[in-house]
């Protein structure tokens, strides 16, 4: 059993900073490479569809990788297929060498959904024709097939073909050949994945204790708590996930820490105990993270280091919302807000949108933390420039519109300024 580690407030920050590659951002060379390093890192990346910014998982790589660019992903899951898209943390981008740790998630639903009256039972026809025409004329977008009659599928009706390729993809059967913006081609997953990769086969137990070994090394800092939505997959009893956070205590796996201020045991992953023994040096060193000037990040929504909402109001007062889902009339900041990091501190907030027919990267609006001015610390508006030039070379805009509102005037002049606009 390890020992309990204590450590301040200022080095749990700091720590978290350095283990999520972001002391500095954009740290990691301009490279497809760099895509890999960072899953090395956390593990898995959360794949949401939705893009007003940038997708979440690209958001992600763009405040770690330099010159990150979206098809470096896309080379990875549809090319050379390093990596997939599973469901881990809901659907996730993990590796493909760890697909027989997370194969229960095909095998539950390929039980669930082919019993009697269920949907492969129900629609046998289809999903027959769906494969045959799968294996003699390869990949297969949706689309290709018509229109069929509509059907229940989870929270609304869905059209039936779709509906089955998804489930079918639910049960390992098929996989993401590739996406063609967000819709995805589907083919046989032998033909997708390694003979080998396929075969392998981990016992249930081992597969449930690494996925959320898996949540612990994408966190970095998780307790025993939180929202629900930190353990999706993983265990629906908490006695279930104390016996597996046991055994992975027992076994060195993960370092219990207890840190100033926040209620809780903390854990963080064996591999991260020399990134932490940096971190107390660093702060008691009075450094800056990384040892550089600190620069400035955007967050992505779901990013792991935003993943404990919880910790970041302890650790950081910061409280973060992710206001897609609040109606308009309720929400306190906007619609795609992204967190603003600066050294190991959230400073604050901001909503910037592409436009790509527009060829515009647009800022609607910048929201500062209570007790922060942008101009104490002269580093931080070239910082602030910096993550705006990233943002649009990743989205490949070439004009920029900043705020114009008073309260934010002194500021988005000054970027401007900076920026050469």
């Amino acid at each position: 059993m390890s020992e309990i580690r204590h450590v301040s407030a200022a080095v749990a920050r700091r720590f978290l900073v350095k283990r999520h590659l972001l002391a500095p951002p954009r740290q990691l060379p301009a490279e497809p490479e760099s895509v890999l390093r960072v899953i090395d890192r956390i593990g898995s990346l959360q794949f949401d569809p939705l893009e007003v910014a940038g997708r979440n998982h690209d958001l992600v790589l763009l405040a770690r990788i330099a010159g990150y660019r979206r098809p470096w992903t896309d080379h990875w899951l549809y090319e050379d297929r390093r990596l997939y898209e599973t469901y881990n943390k809901g659907l996730s981008i993990v590796p493909v060498a760890e697909l027989p740790w997370y194969r229960h998630t095909w095998d539950r639903s390929h039980a669930e959904l082919s019993g009697a009256g269920e949907a492969f039972d129900v629609h046998a026809p289809l999903v027959e024709e769906l494969l045959a025409r799968i294996r003699d004329g390869g990949p297969l977008l949706p689309r290709e097939v018509g229109p069929r009659e509509a059907i229940d599928w989870y929270w609304r009706p869905t059209n039936q073909v779709r509906a089955i390729l998804e489930g079918l993809a639910e049960a390992g059967i098929l996989g993401i050949a590739r996406r063609e913006g967000n819709l995805r081609v589907y083919d046989l997953v032998e033909r997708l994945f390694p003979a080998e990769v396929l075969a392998a086969r981990v016992p249930e137990d081992e597969q449930r204790v690494h996925r959320l070994q898996s949540r612990y090394r994408g966190g970095g800092l998780l307790g025993t708590g939180g929202q629900q939505e930190l353990w999706v997959g993983t265990y629906r009893r908490a006695a279930e996930k104390a016996v597996a956070r046991n055994l992975l205590v027992e076994r060195g796996d993960l370092v219990p820490v207890a840190v100033e201020g926040v209620k809780g045991e903390r854990f963080v992953v064996r591999e991260d105990l020399e990134i932490l023994a940096e971190a107390e040096r660093e702060v008691g060193a009075g450094e800056p993270p990384g040892g550089v000037e600190p620069g400035v990040a955007f967050l992505a929504p779901l990013d792991p280091f935003c993943w404990d909402r919880e910790l970041l109001r302890r650790l950081f007062d910061f409280d973060y919302v992710w206001e897609v889902y609040v109606p308009a009339a309720k929400r306190r900041w906007g619609y795609y807000v992204l967190p603003i990091l600066f050294g190991d501190r959230l400073v604050g907030r901001i909503e910037p949108r592409i436009e790509r027919r527009a060829g515009t990267l647009k800022v609607i609006d910048i929201w500062w933390e209570a007790g922060f001015d942008p101009f104490a610390d002269p580093v931080f508006a070239p910082a602030f420039a910096t993550a705006i030039a990233a943002h649009q070379g990743f989205g490949g805009t070439k004009r920029l519109t900043l705020p114009r509102s008073a309260r934010l005037r002194p500021f988005t002049t000054e970027v401007r300024a900076i920026l050469g606009r």
